[in-house]
């Protein structure tokens, strides 16, 4: 399970921008977005980098 801190983050809309930036890197992986901690949560096969970068490319870079 890998986490990350999204600021940007501030909206279900956003939550589910997120959702499918990640799951067009792994579309097998587990995404809980949590706009009010700012906090997503992923289960996957795509390494940290990647999922970093997919965030990053849709507005979200994450901390």
């Amino acid at each position: 399970m890998q986490e990350f801190q999204v600021p940007r983050m501030k909206c279900g809309g956003c939550a589910t921008a997120i959702t499918a930036a990640i799951k067009a890197v792994d579309p097998r992986a587990v995404v809980e977005a949590d706009p009010a901690s700012k906090r997503v949560s992923v289960e996957s096969t795509a390494s940290e980098a990647e999922l970093r970068t997919a965030l990053e490319n849709a507005g979200y870079p994450a901390q």
